[in-house]
């Protein structure tokens, strides 16, 4: 999938100091007592004070070697025998910041040409790792880097480097004008459904208004129409040429290897590619607007957004870290300056943001709030300013730092659980050592940070935000432009200051380099899958509490750290009839104080714990999560209990969270993709069904006005009870400890007199009459086709065998419908398909994302591709192969983390499965024939049955519409 848009969320853990924080000077804490509720004897013994600061950091490691081959590739491995995995990621010296003038969004596209065959391995990239069960497998392009990563279970890492060796070093033969054209349209449709997104076109304002014309952060990664379209064969082969030599790259593996291995396969598979010029150099020096700057634009949105952003020092700077930090303070965390001035006390705002952007060379301090309605613009904005302008002056409390650094620490901790991925060991090993020269920056930013005094913080936030500032405000209304033209080159005019001195940090020559010539590998097919280790999902051991609660466990002691999960048989379906939004304002009011904690003292005690807690629900449970650090899970399960059992519900906070609710309702009700969702499931369930409501369960806005704190406090005392309770608990603990510490914190927990209540579903389903319900949203750049149907399968049901006949039709990227409209046609980014599966009755979902003018096209397709699947031209010998080799060898891979395996245990448990239910579906899956494939898709996934809803602007999407013979009904969105 590649994702333009995810890559803009997917940074390391450098840049994710957005979060960081400093010195571990002691605070005065909330107390977090463990004097906790019922016989807590056993539970004394341990202390509920958080850890220091400085043990949290030093459980923060990534022990690496390092070796060069002699053609210039760095590689660094770190081994983790935890599971038999290997997370394989690789990082090219090349990005949007390098592309010149017309040649916007290059290196985006070209991320994108890469998977689509090398002159050894031709088909579609995803097809082969798929086949060896490769998990977490995709690419991304950011400003300074484009990066390839994949897991993959141990014996099929032969496979995974001679793929990514090929595409480095033997590509171009493979690029055609027919895959060039065919990518230049996927990435039109990425932009365009970026753009089709409330704030969708607020990057473009904030990168051109920062930077001048010319600079190299001036531009999107995404790049421009034009440019795009103007891409020739021989423009991204030159490109490719001039920058994706093994000199120009980073490669890590970490896990299930040990560093003579690492050197003899990697070795074997680049050794023989050939050097490349070094990637240019490009000067990016952080400038300083003349004077301030002040633009009003808008969008469909709720309420007035109001920005405030300037240019700060990259990687580059020490003073980015100062400033991600005076950010995390000032808005970053549930206690921040901001919250608590402008969210809590003068409830101007329902929304605020503080943070640091930071790229190599350059990045952005941004300050969001968004109003709350009817608050008068002027006074948020003067308010909003005032607390900028004290932070400035003041810095940050010791509290406030000691909070920060927890909090970044422990997220430290359990993001490097996972070997791979986006944000697991491998990319932070490599980050630090494209941007700052180190695989080891994560360790010394951290320790850098706990270092940090209030005066360094003060003065360097002070010294950046007093310069002048970018205002930028989004209003409610139609847009005056889209971003069809945003994103490209700019000229800078003549006369324009000369750029600094480039930052980039060469890789260099590290231990045991590779001096002598390798021969070219054998590449005349893939390299055989070697011995794979079946799944072994840990043991789930059980306890009861005193009280009847059921405890769930299991122990994973790759990281010190803990989740867990108090889930209740209650969800969205449990909402009264008639008051829809009622239990989702119950959770929102209850992340706002206890009866012994405010608002703001319940969101210290968390920062100071490092312990994440907040509260979900889907349409038949609701559950409560923590994470946590293990040496501070006494603590942290005693708030977990105090968030659950003794919610405040106070007065003036209810207000506050309805309007925060009836913003987020407004904001759905903007939302292309949301607005589809919000029509469909009552139209595929009725209204009187508990599924039959918009899946988001915030409800309807005329019933969240009227909710009152009793109704709340009602339904919480009837559906979050003991009795229809469990405790699932995974990490560095034992039952024995985890049990001790539940006892105390919920053990003397009892359910009320009144009978437990109980949700039916027996409510009549509409019986599917095919139609098309077109959602009229104007000036829509592209339109999102849905498509439902509610099946007789119940989600307790055993779906393997339906669920992997809709993997064949949209359950993959290798899917036909999206291999059809995204590979074939260029009319999309990505479609899908799925069957969700709640308790009672699942129902089958296509989703699909399409520029506008081939809406009626695509829906065409969709509606022949599935007609054809169910009706002679059902799964074949390639595409069965490829399902059961990637569902089997995958299996491991699917459970690398804590939070991986509780979600497995949860399913068990609350599905009813037996406890070998993942270590059986090896054998499901390896047993299954075309012909249970197809009869499955036959029986459940009826063509003619289905119900469209599509999201786009009536205009252009309605004529196109008429030719398909189906009844089509304009239905109007108001935004509002």
């Amino acid at each position: 999938m590649r994702l333009q848009l995810l890559a803009r969320f997917a940074s390391a853990s450098l840049i994710a100091l957005s979060l960081a924080a400093c010195q571990t000077t002691a605070a005065e804490p909330i107390a977090v007592s463990s004097a906790l509720p019922g016989d807590n004897t056993d539970a004394q013994v341990a202390s509920a004070d958080p850890a220091p600061v400085s043990e949290l950091i030093d459980a923060v490691s990534i022990p690496y070697e390092s070796f060069q081959l002699e053609n210039g590739l760095t590689v660094l491995v770190h081994e983790d025998r935890k599971a038999p995995v290997v997370g394989v990621s690789i990082w090219y010296n090349v990005g949007s910041k390098h592309e010149p003038e017309g040649k916007t969004g290059f290196a985006h596209l070209f991320e994108h040409l890469m998977f689509n065959g090398s002159e050894n391995a031709p088909g579609d990239f995803f097809e082969p790792l798929q086949q060896v069960g490769a998990t977490d497998f995709n690419g991304t392009t950011w400003f300074d880097r484009t990066n390839y990563f994949e897991t993959v279970p141990t014996g099929a890492l032969d496979r995974a480097l001679m793929l990514e060796s090929d595409r480095m070093g033997y590509l171009l033969g493979a690029v055609t004008q027919e895959k060039l054209d065919n990518q230049i349209g996927v990435v039109q449709n990425e932009k365009r459904q970026g753009d089709n997104q409330p704030y969708g076109l607020t990057e473009y304002e904030q990168l051109e208004n920062l930077y001048p014309a010319g600079h190299p952060y001036h531009h999107s990664t995404i790049g421009s129409m034009d440019d795009l379209s103007s891409a020739t064969l021989e423009d991204v082969k030159q490109w490719f040429r001039d920058n994706y030599g093994p000199n120009n790259a980073v490669l890590v593996l970490a896990g299930d290897i040990d560093t003579a291995t690492a050197r003899e396969k990697v070795t074997k598979w680049f050794g023989a590619i050939k050097r490349g010029p070094e990637t240019t150099p490009v000067a990016a020096p952080v400038p300083t607007l003349p004077e301030p700057k002040l633009k009003t634009i808008y969008d469909r949105i709720a309420s007035p957004r109001l920005y405030r952003m300037w240019a700060v020092p990259g990687l580059d700077n020490p003073d980015f870290l100062p400033l991600s930090m005076g950010a995390t303070v000032l808005g970053g965390l549930a206690s921040s300056r901001l919250d608590n001035a402008l969210v809590r006390e003068q409830q101007l705002a329902v929304r605020v943001v503080a943070r640091a952007e930071i790229f190599a060379q350059a990045g952005q301090f941004v300050v969001y709030a968004d109003a709350k309605p009817g608050v008068d613009q002027e006074e948020l904005a003067a308010a909003l300013d005032a607390e900028i302008e004290k932070f400035m002056a003041e810095g940050p409390t010791a509290g406030e730092i000691q909070r920060a650094t927890t909090v970044y620490a422990a997220g430290q901790i359990r993001g490097l659980e996972q070997v791979g991925g986006f944000s697991g060991k491998a990319p932070t090993l490599a980050e630090g050592l494209l941007y700052q020269g180190d695989p080891g920056a994560y360790k010394t930013t951290l320790r850098r940070a706990a270092a940090l005094t209030q005066e360094e913080v003060r003065d360097v936030t002070a010294k950046w935000l007093s310069r002048p500032v970018f205002e930028l405000i989004v209003e409610p209304g139609d847009r005056q432009e889209g971003g069809e033209n945003r994103g490209g080159f700019v000229i800078a005019p003549e006369g324009s200051s000369a750029m600094q001195p480039a930052f980039f940090i060469n890789p260099a020559a590290m231990q045991g380099s590779v001096g002598v010539a390798v021969p070219e590998a054998d590449r005349s097919q893939l390299p055989p899958v070697g011995e794979l280790k079946p799944l072994d999902f840990p043991d789930i051991e059980r306890a009861t509490l005193s009280n009847g609660m059921e405890v769930y466990f299991a122990r994973r002691d790759a990281v010190p750290a803990v989740s867990v999960r108090v889930a209740f048989n209650a969800g969205y379906g449990a909402d009264p009839a008639g008051r829809l939004g009622l239990h989702s304002l119950m959770l929102s009011a209850m992340d706002e104080g206890t009866t012994s904690l405010s608002s703001s003292e319940l969101a210290v005690a968390r920062e100071q714990l490092g312990a994440s807690i907040g509260g979900g629900a889907n349409a038949d449970t609701t559950f409560f999560s923590l994470d946590a650090v293990t040496p501070n899970l006494l603590g942290s399960l005693n708030l977990l209990a105090d968030y659950i059992r003794n919610p405040a519900f106070d007065a003036s906070e209810l207000e506050r969270v309805r309007a925060q609710q009836l913003t987020r309702i407004t904001n759905e009700l903007n939302n292309p993709a949301q607005i589809g969702q919000r029509a469909l499931l009552p139209i595929l369930y009725g209204q009187d069904h508990p599924y039959g409501i918009p899946p988001s369960g915030t409800g309807d806005p005329q019933v969240v006005q009227t909710v009152t704190r009793e109704e709340i406090s009602d339904f919480h005392r009837m559906w979050l009870r003991p009795d229809l309770a469990k405790v699932f608990v995974v990490g560095d603990t034992t039952l024995e400890e985890a049990v001790r510490m539940l006892e105390a914190s919920f053990g003397d927990w009892q359910p009320p007199a009144v009978p437990a209540p109980e949700k039916t579903y027996d409510a009549p389903i509409p019986q599917p009459e095919q139609r098309i319900i077109l959602l009229n949203r104007p000036n829509s750049p592209q339109s999102i086709i849905f498509g439902g149907l509610v099946l007789e399968q119940k989600g307790t049901d055993d779906l393997t065998v339906l669920q992997s006949a809709n993997e064949v039709f949209g359950g993959s990227f290798l899917s036909r419908i999206n291999m059809n409209l995204r590979e074939t046609k260029g009319w999309s980014y990505g479609v899908r398909s799925m069957v969700r599966a709640p308790l009672d009755r699942s129902y089958f979902m296509i989703y699909a994302p399409v520029q506008s003018d081939r809406t009626g096209d695509s829906l065409a397709e969709l509606r022949k591709d599935l007609a054809e699947y169910t009706s002679g031209k059902g799964v074949t010998e390639e595409e069965l192969v490829r399902l059961i080799n990637g569902n089997v060898r995958e299996l491991p891979g699917q459970f690398e983390t804590s939070g991986d395996v509780l979600g497995g245990i949860v399913n068990i448990v609350t599905y009813d499965r037996p406890d070998d239910y993942y270590e059986t579906l090896s054998e499901k899956y390896s047993s299954l024939t075309a012909q249970q494939l197809d009869a499955a898709a036959l029986g459940a996934l009826r063509e003619n049955q289905i119900v469209y809803v599509i999201v786009g602007d009536a205009e252009v999407v309605r004529p196109q519409l008429d030719a398909l013979g189906l009844p089509v009904e304009v239905r109007e969105t108001s935004g509002e």
